[in-house]
């Protein structure tokens, strides 16, 4: 902290940030939640508590003519052994919309994470500062968003001239749920990911629901998402429920119906518009569920494999293709009497011939400039003149 700086410290609260569902106020600070805590104790997995911890699309939004700004955080660094060290999350500084700097925070507690049995125990250690200077000397709009993957505590904010929330601009909310490609996984940073992308692309304001390994037809986050105020919502649907191997078409059915009949309790007439899943060749005929390919780990990379038998296809197993197929049935049921419900080909995204070009680095995750195509792609099918979120996003 530099002490030759008038600082004032002002209180973080639910009003300075976007993006976040609920606050957790703990004595190391405030912990951002994308579901609130009902949902939380509704299923206590590892793996969901930790991503939906990380505040993909969370970010501090304030009104000030600062020139400086400090941000005092406790990161949850991960460490998976046998791959190589993760990078320190990435926070972005947004002015007036525009990029304007980005910054990494070190130290923080650290958590061992088993490939095999999700995380593990926590070693405590110490906050570190997130400082951002020479900022324009006039009222502006101050927006740092928290690094996407990386759980965040938030301890204190102090600027050199007093802050305020960021008032009403008038943007709809998109209101989004997937799995780890929505989260931003190998994304570059906290605006880059595709979500992110499109949601500035179309001029709207995010609350972004992408839970990595958790878009898994959970009836909780389908109340959640019932009970939070939005303008347009998504629901991609697909990767997780084949990598993981949850369910048999049987079940995927009414899942789907479920999960959109509780959507429409609470936004029975919002644009809902149904996302498939992108092009995965692993996942494409080939059921779940996937695992972590041992070569790939002796050679210090990150890799997925699939385990199951395109045999299994029979018996009910999924895979993308069936998934697809199923979803484009459920919709054009359901749209003959839900005239605001669309599909979405993921492929329109992320197709074949994208992956030709691009192709996922770990055989699941899209790269950066992957993110950045399939954002650009999303903006341009769901939100511009004509697309299924058009009307209500201008």
């Amino acid at each position: 902290m530099h002490t030759d700086t008038p600082w004032i410290t002002t209180p973080l609260t639910a009003e300075l940030l976007r993006g976040a569902v609920e606050l957790e106020h703990t004595d190391r600070g405030v912990l951002p939640h994308r579901l609130p805590g009902w949902a939380r104790a509704q299923c206590p997995d590892g793996q969901l508590a930790m991503a939906e911890s990380q505040p993909s699309g969370v970010r501090l939004a304030l009104r000030t003519r600062a020139t400086a700004v400090e941000l005092d955080t406790l990161p949850l660094k991960r460490v998976y052994p046998g791959a190589p060290p993760r990078p320190d999350g990435v926070y972005e500084l947004l002015v007036d919309g525009r990029p304007a700097g980005q910054g990494t925070v070190n130290g923080g507690d650290t958590v061992t994470v088993d490939l095999t049995g999700g995380p593990g125990g926590v070693e405590s250690g110490t906050p570190g500062t997130l400082r951002f200077t020479g900022l324009p000397d006039r009222e502006k709009d101050v927006e740092i968003w928290l690094p996407h993957n990386e759980t965040t505590r938030l301890v204190a904010l102090r600027a050199d001239a007093p802050v305020a929330p960021v008032p009403d601009r008038g943007r709809k909310v998109w209101l989004h749920h997937g799995s780890s490609i929505s989260h931003g996984s190998d994304a570059a940073g906290p605006t880059t990911t595709w979500p992110a992308l499109a949601a500035s692309l179309g001029g709207v304001e995010l609350v972004n629901l992408g839970l990595g390994g958790s878009a898994l037809l959970d009836p909780f986050t389908a109340r959640t998402m019932r009970d939070l105020p939005a303008d347009l919502i998504s629901v991609k649907i697909g990767i997780n429920l084949v990598n993981s191997d949850l369910m048999r078409l049987r079940a995927f059915t009414p899942a789907v119906h479920g999960f959109l009949d509780t959507l429409r309790e609470g936004h029975p007439t919002t644009p809902l518009l149904v996302v498939s899943p992108l092009w995965c060749p692993m996942h494409e005929d080939t059921p779940g569920p996937s695992a972590f390919d041992p070569e790939g780990l002796a050679a210090g990379q990150l890799r997925f494999r699939a385990t199951g038998d395109p045999a299994e296809r029979a018996a009910g197993k999924l895979t993308l293709g069936v998934i697809r197929d199923e979803l484009a049935r459920i919709v054009e049921q359901r749209a003959a009497d839900d005239p605001h419900l669309h599909l979405l080909d993921g492929r329109e995204l992320y197709g074949e011939a994208d992956h030709d070009e691009l192709p996922l680095p770990d055989g699941l995750h899209p790269d950066a400039a992957t993110h950045r195509r399939i954002g650009e792609r999303f903006a341009a099918l769901a939100f511009a003149e004509g697309g299924p979120l058009a009307a209500s996003a201008s």
